[in-house]
């Protein structure tokens, strides 16, 4: 394979990774509770639908960030783990969008420098970030199975049968994101192999040369 083909590649896969992984941070479809009573008389949709900073429930939006600085004593256990694991999530992925700038970069000077380690070390940074928001994607896919588990809990068998719940496209392309995170890696790893290899011909038709 071509050099240049490779680190475009890379610099594509590696900048949209950002843009999805910004995007799914800034909306609000990682959670969608649909409930469809049929009985339901009332003005307020029951449904809702949530994200990493705000929750919107019957058509009104709330933000959830004033619950992690307010008195938690109120609070039982499950529902502090609960809040714990959120602020986790919350603390996970927005930085991984500062360190994908940074390995943007990083992996720019080193393809216009031809070095193999600078783009090995590039390659190495980008599948950094790709840990940081797995861990943020799976620790939310968690937070949000166990969040219902205990809405499970609560709720009698009757009333769960109107309610459907799942995982929205705003978590669908955090993993989009962290997909394309690997292959900006892996592709920067084979165009460190191909500068190596391609500065052994070099070296080797010069010495046959001499």
């Amino acid at each position: 394979m071509k050099y240049g083909a490779v680190v475009l590649a890379a610099g594509l896969t590696g900048l949209l990774s950002f843009i999805l992984l910004a995007v799914a941070i800034g909306t609000d479809y990682w959670y969608i509770i649909d409930v469809n009573k049929p009985n339901h008389t009332g003005p307020d949709d029951l449904s809702s639908r949530s994200g990493l900073w705000r929750i919107n429930e019957g058509g009104k939006t709330r933000s959830v960030i004033g619950s992690f600085i307010g008195n938690m004593s109120s609070l039982s256990e499950t529902e502090r783990h609960l809040l714990g694991l959120h602020k986790v999530v919350v603390i996970l992925l927005p930085p991984s969008l500062v360190l994908l700038v940074l390995g943007w970069i990083f992996g720019l000077v080193s393809s216009l420098a031809c070095s193999p380690k600078l783009l090995a070390a590039s390659a190495s940074y980008f599948l950094l970030c790709s840990v940081f928001t797995l861990s943020g994607v799976s620790i939310y896919i968690k937070y949000s199975n166990q969040a219902m588990e205990e809405f499970e809990r609560i709720v009698s068998p009757e009333n769960l049968e109107y309610v459907h719940a799942s995982f929205g496209w705003s978590l669908a392309i955090a993993w989009l994101s962290y997909l394309l995170e690997v292959a900006t890696g892996l592709l920067l790893m084979l165009a460190a192999r191909i500068t190596q290899i391609k500065g052994r011909y070099d070296s080797g038709v010069a010495i046959a040369m001499l």
